[in-house]
């Protein structure tokens, strides 16, 4: 098996020190602040036929797991979805088809209640029962109309509610809560149902007017339940997977023999499996690596009983291979084992079902129809995979074939991070912090600079409530106010009164108690906090007057920034910093030569200078060299730089006075990064404007905008 050890990947960081002049300088990095995360499970796994342990903290998700042939996906308990494994197609849904062998967010921003995964595509669905797509999508199993492939989500055409979806080899099926079944993508054998074998790129209604509870879909066949638990299936049947005693393929729903009532089923590859109400399972269809269970590989075109006698309260089915889930959560499998995707240490097929190595309990199971491993959920959230890992559709950081259960990297609850210039950080529920990523300054505080693919604890046992990250350094937040920062401090942006750099937390000097946090970017190199009464100061690099404290004069210890004011909000960009009142007047302090501060001229002010224009903002985000500002009825205004469009009034004019962003939009929140702008509106759909070189606004395209355009798939 090789050794279990998960390898930390190594990263060359850069120069720390880069310049503002430096050619890589338009597209540095920003930092973001995080709120607390919830949730970390510890977990030792042994796989056995190795000879070592594994502890790995494992990714906490929501009850919704899908897995395709090289590809899994999750939900976290607030609807987002990650993805890990192949992206050949898209299929990850991150806006490139670069693999991951970690979870990677789905773009978009949507929030899922369901997810299903086809052969090398995704569908989520939302809790309104809009359908979402992505990935390949040559026979149009996306649903928009046409067969582009998308690395991004997509809307399913036709305006349709759905209350469930499923996803088969190359094509779809979604369920409304009526019980109307409708299908697009691939018809080669009728499995869409609708009488006829031509493929479509939009939703057709499955013949015959059943009402159906349920709607599984194998490669090329697919199956309903109805409300009383008769199977009804239609599509490819020359194995006998549609259960009717047969091997004629049907374009329409064709009952299961039998007469059996099934309180769940699942279609696999070629074949078919469910469970009645007692728990007792059947299976039809192909049988060459004995997924049917019943200790024999002899096919069957009716259901025959699975061997053994359990009684199970889920089933999943696979391209080869099945399992199952007993009510006391312990999980079994039957069939090829090649991948050990059967999860009992081994990689010897069986006929029967064998139990899952490890004594979990699971609430959930999951293996799609051409996958080669198994995902498995505990009732605690933690996600655990087994079997074939060639794309790091196991999601533990490596790309290491296990036996047995190994634990899903990741060790929070992702509900939200702090991003610096190459690394993440997180909180767990008891305010541990863990950093992934590059570590090359110290900025992962566990004592190190070796970077890492998987969170690593912040050293010293601190308990913070409160995350900021900067490109080169991070700062904490304890319970009590304390602020600590670790990481690069060559201008002394930790605040302990020094210029060296920690490998570790330091306590930043003078003993304030703070309430918020904000880290520049390594261009500003500062960081600010703002107390509960409001006072706001600053430490660090100090070249553009960003420390608001009357000087340009650097300082490795928390200075107050001049003038008396109180503020309830602090946002630090590339040189300068803003401040926001209670009564909603922003204030803007540090470099000023795109007219940023935005009090109507470029010149810089080492003390908070008034936003012209006598708005009263809710909410302000500081970019690179823009600022801008939310009012209270959700009205967003942007000064400052705009040579990508990242002030979004529909031309690249920079303008040192607070400009309207085009559209009429009403915006929730806003953010803004190096050079372009987001925001969020109070029905979730999200819109960015400015550089997208990289494909920041979230588009699927490249190149800029002036003016709000919608995230995909809005």
């Amino acid at each position: 098996m090789g050794n279990p050890r998960r390898p930390k990947a190594i990263h060359d960081d850069g120069d720390p020190a880069m310049s503002r002049g430096s050619p890589f300088a338009l597209f540095r990095p920003k930092r973001r602040v995080v709120s607390a995360i919830v949730g970390s499970i510890l977990t030792a796994v042994v796989a056995p036929g190795c000879t070592e342990s594994v502890t790995s903290p494992p990714i906490t998700v929501a009850p919704a797991l899908a897995t395709g042939q090289t590809h899994t996906c999750g939900l976290t308990n607030s609807g987002a979805a990650y993805c890990w494994g192949d992206n050949w197609s898209g299929q990850l849904g991150t806006g490139s088809t670069t693999n991951s062998s970690m979870p990677v967010a789905v773009s978009g921003g949507l929030r899922f209640s369901a997810l299903a995964a086809g052969f090398n595509h995704t569908c989520g669905l939302t809790s309104a029962g809009a359908a979402y797509c992505w990935g390949y999508n040559s026979n149009g199993e996306l649903g928009t109309g046409s067969t582009a492939w998308s690395s991004t989500p997509v809307a399913i055409s036709g305006g349709l509610r759905f209350s469930a979806l499923a996803a088969g080899g190359s094509h779809t099926c979604g369920l409304t809560s009526a019980g109307a079944a409708s299908c697009w993508g691939s018809n080669y054998a009728g499995q869409l149902g609708d009488g006829s074998t031509t493929s479509s790129t939009t939703p057709v209604v499955v013949s015959g007017g059943l009402s159906f509870s349920a709607l599984v879909t194998g490669a090329g066949h697919t199956c309903g339940l109805t409300s009383a638990g008769a199977a009804s299936c239609w599509g490819s049947n020359y194995a006998g997977q549609l259960g009717d005693g047969s091997t004629t393929s049907s374009s329409t729903p064709v009952v299961v023999s039998g007469s059996l009532r099934f309180s769940d089923i699942a279609a696999g590859h070629q074949h078919t499996c469910g469970f009645t109400s007692a728990g007792a399972a059947y299976c039809w269809g192909y049988n060459d690596h004995g997924e049917l269970g019943t200790g024999s590989t002899a096919w069957s075109s009716t259901p025959v009983a699975v061997s053994g006698g359990l009684s199970f309260g889920a089933i999943t089915t696979s391209q080869n291979h099945t399992c199952g889930l007993t009510g006391a959560g312990a999980a079994y499998c039957w069939g090829w084992n090649g991948g050990g995707q059967l999860g009992d240490g081994s990689t010897t097929s069986s006929s029967t079902p064998v139990a899952v190595s490890g004594g979990l309990r699971f609430s959930s199971l999951a293996t799609g129809s051409f996958a080669v491993h198994t995902c498995g959920l505990t009732s605690a959230g933690a996600a655990y995979c087994w079997g074939l890992n060639s794309a790091g559709q196991l999601g533990d950081g490596t790309a290491q074939t296990w036996w047995a259960p190994a634990p899903v990297s990741g060790g929070l609850s992702l509900g939200a991070i702090a991003a610096g210039g190459s690394l993440a950080c997180g909180l767990t529920s008891a305010g541990a912090a863990y950093c992934w990523g590059g570590n090359g300054e110290g900025e992962f505080g566990d004592g190190s600079t070796t970077s890492s693919m998987t969170p690593v604890a912040v050293s010293g046992g601190l308990s913070f409530n409160v995350l900021a990250t900067g490109d080169f350094h991070t700062c904490g937040l304890t319970s009590a106010g304390a602020a600590y920062c670790w990481g690069y401090n060559r201008q002394g942006q930790l605040g302990d009164g020094s210029t060296t750099s920690s490998l570790t937390p330091v306590a930043v000097s003078g003993g304030l108690s703070f309430s918020a946090l904000a880290a520049g970017d390594n261009y500003s190199r500062h960081t600010c906090g703002l107390t509960s009464a409001g006072a706001g100061y600053c430490w660090g690099y100090n070249f553009a007057g960003q420390l608001g404290n009357g000087s340009t004069t650097s300082s490795s210890t928390p200075v107050a920034v001049s003038g008396g004011l109180s503020f309830s909000a602090l946002a630090a960009g590339a040189g300068h910093t803003c401040g926001l009142t209670s009564a909603g007047d922003a204030f803007c302090w540090g470099g000023d030569y795109a007219g940023q501060l935005g009090d109507g001229s470029t010149t810089s002010s080492s003390m908070p200078v008034a936003v012209s224009g006598g708005l009263s903002f809710s909410a302000l985000a500081a970019g690179g060299d823009h600022t801008c500002g939310l009012t209270s009825v959700g009205a967003a205004y942007c000064w400052g730089s705009n040579r990508t469009g990242q002030l979004g009034t529909g031309s690249t004019t920079s303008s040192s006075t607070p400009v309207a962003v085009s559209g009429g939009l009403s915006f929730s929140a806003l953010a803004a990064g190096g050079d372009h702008t987001c925001g969020l509106t109070n029905a979730g759909a999200a819109s960015c404007w400015g550089a997208n070189y990289f494909g920041q606004l979230g588009r699927g395209t490249f190149g800029y905008s002036t003016v709000p355009v919608a995230v995909a798939p809005f």
